[in-house]
C-alpha cells in the first residue's frame, strides 16, 4: 500500500481527529480489571487498540461495541482475568505489550505476548528489568518479544528510578504495583505523559505524586466509570502541520486532548513562529481538552529545547518536516529514543527528507535539519505510520508528485487519514497496488 501525493494546498475547515490511542489502550486494560462496567466513548478503533481489545476478550472480559467509537467493558475485578487459550497478539503496539507485561505480572496464570515483525524487533529490556525486581517472571528473546509472563508470583513493591523517561515503563511498573505488597514508586528523570495516573484516579485509586516520584499502594480496587476519549494530539499534529505549511489556511481541530505532558509539539512549533492557539479549554474524564486553532505560518529554525523531548516524543517526525519547511537551521538533540520506535525515526526521517531535496545531518541522538524547498520524489516509510503521515503532509508542499511507500500501518493509529486530509484539500490518493 502507498500514498501518491501531488502539490496542493489545504483550505479553511473545522475537523475532528480519531480518539487518543494512549488513552484508549489504558481504558480497555483498566476497565477490564475494574469492578463494574466502564462506558468508553471516542474509542480509537485502529488496529493497535483493537489488538488490545481482542487480548482482553481472550482473557474472559466481556466487551460490547455499541457504536463505531463506543464500547462497554464489563470489568472482572483486579484478580478476575482468565488464562488465554493462545498467545496474545498485540500487533504493532509497543504500548500494549509493555503495559500488558506489567498488568499480567500479577495474575495467577501464564501468558505469552507476541507481535508483528516490527514489534518483535523492539527492545523490552527496560520494562522487564523493573518487573523482575518486583518478583515477576518474564522470559524474552534476548530482551525482545515474544514475552512469556509466568503467573502465581508474589510481587513486592519497589522504588524504581527510570534510566530513560518512558511513560510506557512507568505505567507498566504502576500496573504491576497494583498487585504488589506495599507502595510502589517510580521516579522519572523527566516528565512523561500521565494518562495512567489520571485514569487510575478516575477509577478511585489513590495515586500520590511528589515532584518526579509517582506512587501507588498495592491492592486497591478499581471502580468502573465513564470515559470520554478526546481526539489524539499525535494525530492532530499532522493536521496542524498541513495548515502551517499551506498558504492562507485556518483550521480548527475540535476536542483534542491537551494534557500538559503531551503538548511539547505545540510548544516547539510556537517557538518556531507557528500561529497555534487553544480555545474552549475543559476537562473530560480528568483529561484536559481544547479546540486547536492553526493558521498558516512562516516558521524559523533554531535550537529545540531538549527539555521538551519527553513531551513530544511521538511527534518528532512532524517536527522534522516543520524544520525542513522553516527558514534557517533547526537542531534537535536528546532524541535518541526515536531510534527504537516502530522504525529508527531519526534515520527514516533523514532519508525521507533527503529524498525530497532537504539537507539533514544525523548524530546518535539528534539531527540538524536545513530548511529548504520540498521536491517530488519516492520515499520509504519503513512501515512506520508516523513517518508515512509526516512525509505525506510534506509532499503536499512539494514541487512535484511524491510516492510514500509502505503505508498500511497508518490504520494502526489514524484510520481514515487519507480521507480526512483529502477533505482539507491535500491531493492524496491511497493505493493498494
Amino acid at each position: 500500500m502507498h500514498f501518491t501525493v501531488n502539490p496542493s494546498n489545504v483550505r479553511d475547515a473545522a475537523v475532528t481527529v480519531p480518539g487518543d490511542k494512549s488513552i484508549s489502550h489504558r481504558a480497555l486494560m483498566l476497565g477490564s480489571v475494574a469492578n463494574g462496567s466502564t462506558d468508553i466513548s471516542g474509542f480509537l478503533a485502529g488496529e493497535d487498540c483493537l489488538a488490545t481489545l481482542s487480548a482482553m476478550r481472550a482473557m474472559g472480559v466481556q466487551i460490547e461495541q455499541t457504536g463505531p467509537t463506543d464500547i462497554v467493558v464489563h470489568g472482572r475485578g483486579l484478580h478476575g482475568l482468565g488464562r488465554p487459550e493462545s498467545a496474545l497478539d498485540l500487533g504493532n503496539s509497543g504500548t500494549a505489550m509493555r503495559l500488558m507485561a506489567g498488568l499480567l505480572s500479577g495474575q495467577d496464570f501464564d501468558s505469552r505476548l507476541v507481535g508483528d515483525e516490527s514489534l518483535s524487533s523492539r527492545p523490552m529490556g527496560r520494562v522487564i528489568t523493573p518487573l523482575l525486581a518486583m518478583g515477576a517472571d518474564i522470559g524474552s528473546e534476548d530482551g525482545r518479544p515474544p514475552l512469556t509472563v509466568r503467573g502465581n508470583r508474589a510481587l513486592t513493591a519497589i522504588e524504581y528510578e527510570l534510566p530513560v523517561a518512558s511513560a510506557q515503563v512507568k505505567s507498566a511498573v504502576l500496573l504491576a504495583g497494583m498487585y504488589a505488597d506495599g507502595v510502589t514508586s517510580v521516579v522519572e528523570p523527566a516528565v512523561t505523559r500521565d494518562h495512567t495516573e489520571r485514569m487510575l484516579g478516575a477509577m478511585g485509586v489513590e495515586v500520590q505524586t511528589s515532584g518526579h516520584r509517582i506512587s501507588v499502594q498495592g491492592g486497591q480496587a478499581l471502580k468502573s466509570c465513564s470515559i470520554r476519549v478526546p481526539g489524539d494530539l499525535s494525530s492532530a499534529a499532522f493536521v496542524i502541520l498541513a495548515a502551517l505549511l499551506s498558504e492562507n489556511a485556518e483550521i480548527v481541530i475540535e476536542s483534542v486532548g491537551v494534557n500538559p505532558t503531551r503538548t511539547g509539539v505545540i510548544d516547539i512549533l510556537q517557538a518556531m513562529g507557528a500561529d497555534i492557539s487553544l480555545e474552549n479549554p475543559r476537562l473530560l474524564s480528568q483529561e484536559p481538552v481544547a479546540d486547536i486553532r492553526v493558521r498558516s505560518s512562516a516558521m524559523q529554525g533554531g535550537v529545540v529545547d531538549p527539555g521538551l523531548v519527553s513531551l513530544a516524543i511521538d511527534e518528532f517526525p512532524v517536527l522534522f518536516v516543520a524544520a525542513a519547511a522553516a527558514r534557517g537551521t533547526t537542531r534537535f538533540s536528546g532524541i535518541g529514543e526515536l531510534r527504537v520506535k516502530e522504525s529508527d525515526r531519526i534515520a527514516a526521517m533523514s532519508a525521507g527528507l533527503r529524498a525530497l531535496g532537504i539537507e539533514v545531518d544525523e548524530s546518535d541522538d539528534g539531527a540538524v535539519v536545513y530548511g529548504g524547498k520540498f521536491t517530488g520524489g519516492d520515499v520509504e516509510s519503513f512501515g512506520d505510520h508516523r513517518i508515512a503521515m509526516s512525509l505525506a503532509v510534506a509532499a503536499g508542499s512539494s514541487s512535484g508528485p511524491v510516492v510514500v511507500r509502505d503505508t498500511a500501518a497508518v490504520e494502526t493509529s489514524f484510520p481514515g487519514f487519507a480521507t480526512l486530509m483529502a477533505s482539507l484539500g491535500l491531493n492524496i490518493e491511497s493505493n493498494t497496488a
